[in-house]
């Protein structure tokens, strides 16, 4: 196998094998603690402009199959692994990891020690690497080029509004790099969905006449998108409205709310998550690298309603007198449990209470 070097900025070298396109790539170097999943995660637009480290020491043994993937593509810049599984045994398996990665123009390496990576990754916190052919050509700091948020977010969103399902219930998903598991819910829930670019402006969403709005996950730093603040707002003081991930970020910074980079983000699909209003704990999905600053947030506008259990961070937030409710981790799961599910639930109960009051107003 032809080697590859993953460089550091931090100044550490890690030599490996190649596996995918084998083309230099740069990134921030994150990690997931999932023992699964790794199809859905690689292509979580969330993901996009990292350079993703799998914790789980063989990645692939499953292969790649047709179903389990969160968009069209592969949104992670790169791969790294400790053991690529080559020989994969699943009954929908299409094709291996490898090939997949090759296939999609996505770099990869394996055999590295990826337990010596992550602990370097929880040292130093922020991380940017770049897997290269050759540790000598990287010279200058241009090497290390960060992606703007918007220049991601631009990458994952779609480009045109698309309308899935027939349901009673109208949701305009508002799409800053989707995971499909979201939609996915929605229609099990027998919901018709439109979704549309970030971009849309809020006359064109009122035209669509929605029921409610689901704020989506993506990739990046939340404060970069701060044009999009006001419009987040409006949409949310005239529907009821959900926010996931990046969309529990920017509901919070559009009513006025701050939040920080994490040390080393929360990624895997075990993180505990306390409901404050019962006490009771749901393990819950997470991907993200930032988190809404809780004394930031205006107490007399929202109280909060979940609570991660291993730092305390915020986890979920619900308006006192609007129908809105966000939540940093992911309901739909996808990798992981299924235990937090009933977000969606709380969120349609909202958007059929706020229609039924809508049409009582309208015949009286």
């Amino acid at each position: 196998m032809t080697k590859g070097y993953l460089m550091l900025q931090t100044g550490e070298v890690f030599s490996g094998d190649w596996i995918g396109a084998q083309q230099d790539t740069t990134g921030e170097l994150v990690f997931n603690t999932s023992m699964t999943g790794y199809q859905e995660m690689m292509t979580d637009p969330s993901y996009a402009g990292q350079i993703l480290t799998f914790c789980y020491p063989m990645i692939g043994n499953y292969g790649v199959n047709l179903h389990d993937v969160e968009s069209k593509e592969i949104a992670v810049s790169a791969v790294i692994m400790s053991d690529a599984c080559e020989e994969p045994s699943h009954y929908q398996s299409v094709m291996t990891l490898s090939e997949k990665l090759a296939q999609a123009g996505v770099s990869g390496l394996t055999n590295l020690d990826t337990r010596a990576l992550v602990a370097i990754i929880r040292k130093h916190q922020t991380v940017r690497a770049r897997i290269v052919a050759d540790p000598s050509s990287i010279t200058t700091m241009s090497a290390w080029k960060q992606e703007s948020t918007l220049e991601l977010v631009k990458t994952v969103a779609i480009p045109e509004p698309e309308t899935i399902g027939s349901g009673d219930l109208h949701i305009v998903l508002v799409d800053f790099g989707y995971k499909k598991s979201i939609v996915n819910e929605l229609l099990e829930a027998v919901c018709k969905v439109t979704i549309v670019p970030f971009t849309t402006t809020f006359e064109k969403i009122a035209l669509i006449n929605p029921d409610g709005i689901l704020i989506s996950n993506g990739p990046g730093d939340p404060t970069d998108l701060a044009a999009y603040f006001p419009f987040v707002k409006r949409l949310s003081e005239a529907y009821p409205t959900l926010g996931i991930c990046l969309g529990h970020q920017l509901l919070a910074l559009a009513y006025g709310g701050k939040t920080k980079k994490m040390p080393y983000g929360h990624r895997g699909s075990n993180h505990p998550v306390k409901e404050l209003a019962t006490g009771k704990v749901t393990i819950t999905s997470q991907n993200h690298g930032y988190e809404v600053i809780e004394e930031s947030i205006d107490k007399k506008a929202f109280h909060l309603t979940h609570q991660n259990v291993n730092d305390q961070s915020v986890e979920g937030m619900i308006h006192r007198s609007l129908p809105i409710l966000s939540v940093q981790f992911h309901p739909e799961a996808h990798p992981g449990p299924s235990d937090a599910a009933y977000i969606f639930q709380e969120f349609l109960q909202h958007v059929k209470t706020r229609r039924e009051q809508t049409c009582h107003s309208v015949h009286s």
